[in-house]
């Protein structure tokens, strides 16, 4: 599915880490390299011709992420350089001047550094409790179990929309309609669920959502901090510079720009936004329902190709997304990723970030295959054949 338009899958290489980073086509980076050729002026500084294209191309990608995921306002999309930018920047710059000691977040084990330890940095300063949602023997998120645990100290809950090792899909409106009932705040990484189907912010009601270009198609180092405008309105900047500011003379007198500029001080990743933009238009061409409809018949694919291997162990048979997380029997995972390496098959191997799972799954590291839209059922045959020699894996490993 469009593999001609992306250059590395000309190589003989399966790419098959796109939970990671995914493969960038051929007119993001022509559009970047566009914008170094023709137009490199600076953002929103310049009074000529060239700024001002520079003005439209990058406030055009923000029309089409507010579009893309159903915002109310353009002001209600910020520019960051990733998701982790973003999580950060809602922890420090919203809720640790809201939180209080012994007030609660709720979170669970499987989700990603990005959205624990920022976390984890606010209960060691303001006293604030880090507790769990129970996942159920698939390892899945559900309403009833987060009923269990949520207290009047319950402040907020912060989660991933689809997680980046069991990759089940949360219910994410029915958990935001329970949370606000009482008062509680949501937080969503949207890291792995925007890239691969429709999130309509509106529709879900989160308070934020973060998520990055990188993982959709797009350049590295940009990424989206969206929040509901009044929300943001009290969301304190973490960089203060340029571009942000109306007027300062003196600390007492210093006032800043509105929304969203306040939030994106400095020169921004000018040529990456305006990439993000092009691989935005790419994806809506192709239709997000119909990316995610491939991946699930991919993944049922591989997954039933995998089943019948006995030295296979499938941590996440029954998950709804692109990702496909095993062992094979007494091989520790990097040696299985080494091991396909040496045939030009790319996995990830590890903890994937998610290092407090292991408390709930009982497995430090694994190896993850996530699918997206351009792999086919002839990588995944190369794949599983050579998964199936576990003589052959053995062997390789001594």
């Amino acid at each position: 599915m469009n593999r001609e338009d992306f250059p590395l899958l000309k190589e003989d290489i399966i790419y098959f880490d796109n939970s990671a980073t995914s493969l960038k086509p051929k007119c993001v980076i022509d559009k970047m390299n566009d914008y170094y050729t023709n137009y490199p002026a600076n953002a929103h500084r310049g009074d000529y011709d060239l700024s001002y294209k520079v003005d439209q191309e990058y406030e055009e990608t923000r029309t089409l992420v507010k579009d893309l995921i159903h915002a109310k306002e353009l002001e209600e999309v910020v520019f960051t350089s990733g998701t982790t930018a973003s999580l950060n920047m809602i922890v420090d710059g919203f809720f640790a001047n809201l939180l209080e000691a012994g007030d609660e977040v709720l979170l669970t084990n499987s989700e990603h550094a990005s959205n624990v330890l920022p976390w984890f940095r606010l209960a060691k300063k303001n006293g604030i409790q880090i507790n769990y949602i129970p996942l159920d023997s698939n390892y899945y998120v559900t309403l009833d179990n987060l009923k269990k645990v949520i207290t009047p100290n319950t402040k907020v809950i912060s989660i991933a929309g689809i997680t980046n090792v069991i990759g089940d899909i949360r219910p994410i409106k029915e958990i935001t309609k329970f949370a606000h009932e009482h008062n509680i705040f949501v937080v969503l990484d949207g890291a792995q669920m925007v890239p691969h189907m429709k999130v309509d912010v509106e529709d879900l009601d989160v308070d934020f959502l973060a998520f990055s270009a990188h993982k959709m198609c797009g350049p590295t180092g940009v990424g989206v901090l969206y929040g509901k405008r009044e929300l943001l309105e009290h969301l304190e900047p973490t960089f203060l510079g340029g571009g942000m500011n109306e007027s300062f003379d003196n600390p007492n007198e210093v006032y800043l720009k509105g929304l969203p500029a306040r939030l994106e001080a400095g020169t921004q990743n000018i040529a990456g936004v305006i990439g993000f933009g092009e691989a935005i238009k790419y994806l809506n061409k192709i239709g997000l329902d119909s990316i995610h409809k491939q991946e699930l018949n991919l993944r049922k694919y591989l997954i039933d190709k995998l089943i019948p291997l006995k030295h296979i162990d499938i941590i996440n048979i029954e998950s709804d997304s692109g990702i496909v997380t095993l062992n094979v029997a007494n091989v520790f995972s990097q040696d299985v990723a080494y091991y396909l390496n040496k045939y030009n098959v790319c996995v990830r191997a590890g903890n994937h970030c998610a290092k407090i799972l292991k408390s709930s799954v009982g497995i430090n590291n694994t190896v993850r295959i996530s699918l997206y839209f351009y792999n086919t059922y002839e990588e995944i045959d190369n794949l599983v054949e050579l998964l199936s020699d576990y003589d052959k894996i053995i062997k390789e490993m001594i």
